[in-house]
């Protein structure tokens, strides 16, 4: 169970350790070292370590099956992954880039829509958007930001470009993993960060809570801010408990908050009612108050709308931004970053069909066994057809639900993801992976240095996401060898 780079078998696409057969990347030929003077046992006693570390500490996803709720032990790989800091310098200059057009294309829809009225963005889109609230017209969040934390997920196609495979805006999840990656392959393997001057992470928290006090409507340094979970069965409730207790926040359901007639929002304590500056609420729009959306919900807390637009409180993500989190709206982030900031982007999107528009539609219909195809606003890999990896039923059966609501579906090439080196049963062997940095933006930016990277642990599968059988791995930013 060693990296040998003679024995490492390609897959034909690009690979993140060796360039060549047997000739390892530069970044990567001090883990091809590491790994191979490391004894097989060895590596298997720590692997085993570190899976009944993650089991003590309770490090956990939720699957949500037919038969009910199943929570799993977050899968963990353990050979690193490596990307050398110039590259990532211009990944982060890109990423904050986007970030900055996406909060002001969400402003401007929610008051001027200059965008549509110059025709570079289609009212269409707008008019059938699913995550547009009506609510938030004329709105005015703090700092004029609506998408304060975003999850960018990123992917390099085999000739080793990185493309923005799509934009988290809602409430992105991950992070926790992120962290937690880190601390266990310092606990696992601390003679390899000897080798490598590898960027820190652990600073996210701090960054979150600062982030989060920007937007507070009081004058003081330490402002009240709860992080708003819909409670234990919530999938990412491990996270909302890990990050609330890391910033030394108040962990809060809908229950415990109340808005008084002040239009300000209090958290109930047994010393009697505190009142709150900023939620960091990780439940989706339509839960957050049923007095403005659904009006049957136990989640969210009457009145909380109404105190956010009168600038009592601080939210983030604020109500309304998932307006840009949507797989057609996606297709446009370049044309805001020119129209927005005078700039061509960065980073590049994946080259996308918009389903919407007929000449894309008759070429996504005919060429549905080689396309990704999405519905606009599914997360977490669910709703989408693969098509190399499809059967000719699941293509007539998309083909029918497309020409039945061409708005709600896009495709992209299947792209060649990147491989990188990965210990599956009892041998290392290169899968596919992303990355999901994170971007706060308050008062000023902040980009995590590197982020969680989701690796498809099933050989050959392009699906990375947990919830589809898929892990993670501990994502290294490198100055150089130490």
């Amino acid at each position: 169970m060693k990296i040998d780079c003679g024995l490492y078998p390609l897959m034909g696409g690009f690979d993140e350790l060796l360039e060549t057969p047997g000739k390892p990347r530069s970044a990567a030929a001090g883990l091809c070292e590491y790994f191979a003077g490391l004894p097989a046992d060895e590596l298997e006693a720590r692997h085993r370590g570190v899976d009944a570390s993650i089991m003590a500490s309770g490090i956990t996803f939720t699957v949500y099956t037919e038969a009910g709720n199943i929570d799993r032990a977050w899968p963990f790989d353990v050979v690193p992954r490596i990307i050398e800091k110039p590259e990532w310098d211009r990944i982060e200059a890109g990423l904050k880039q986007r970030l900055k057009a996406l909060n002001l294309f969400i402003d401007d829809i929610y008051h001027d829509q200059k965008i549509i009225r110059d025709g570079v963005f289609p009212a269409e889109v707008l008019a059938e958007s699913k995550n547009f609230r009506a609510a938030c017209v004329g709105a005015n969040p703090p700092l004029g930001v609506w998408a304060h934390i975003c999850g960018t997920d990123l992917v390099r196609d085999g000739d080793g470009t990185v493309y923005v495979l799509e934009d988290n805006l809602r409430v992105p999840s991950g992070v926790s993993y992120m962290l937690e990656n880190r601390r266990l392959m310092k606990r696992l393997f601390p003679e390899l960060f000897t080798r490598y001057d590898v960027l820190p992470v652990d600073d996210y928290p701090a960054q979150l809570h600062d982030m989060l006090a920007a937007l507070s409507p009081r004058a003081g340094d330490c402002p009240e801010i709860a992080v708003l979970t819909p409670g234990v069965y919530n999938s990412a409730y491990f996270e909302h408990s890990y990050l609330a207790q890391q910033m030394g926040a108040h962990l809060v359901e809908g229950p415990d908050l109340v808005v008084l007639d002040d239009d300000c929002v209090y958290m109930k304590t047994i010393q009697g009612l505190a009142r709150l500056d900023v939620i960091y609420r990780r439940i989706d729009d339509d839960f957050i108050d049923p007095e403005v959306f659904q009006y049957d919900s136990m989640l969210g807390v009457p009145g909380l709308m109404r105190a956010w637009k009168k600038g009592n409180i601080g939210i983030a993500n604020a109500p309304g931004a998932g307006v840009a989190d949507d797989k057609v709206v996606y297709a446009y982030v370049p044309e805001m970053i020119r129209y927005y900031l005078g700039e061509e982007a960065i980073l590049p999107n994946v080259p996308s069909y918009l389903c919407m528009n007929e000449r894309d539609r008759e070429y996504v219909l005919a060429n549905l066994d080689k396309l990704v195809v999405k519905p606009a606003n599914e997360s977490g890999g669910y709703g989408m057809l693969v098509g190399p990896k499809s059967t000719s039923e699941e293509q007539a059966k998309f083909a029918e639900l497309i020409r039945d609501n061409p708005r709600n579906y896009m495709a992209q090439p299947t792209l060649s993801l990147s491989t990188v080196p990965t210990m599956c049963e009892g041998a290392i062997e290169p899968r596919h992976v992303d990355l999901r940095p994170f971007v706060l933006q308050s008062k000023d930016f902040y980009v995590t240095r590197g982020g969680l990277t989701r690796v498809a642990l099933r050989r050959g599968s392009l699906v990375v996401n947990s919830s589809q059988g898929g892990g993670s791995k501990d994502t290294w930013i490198v100055r150089g060898l130490s």
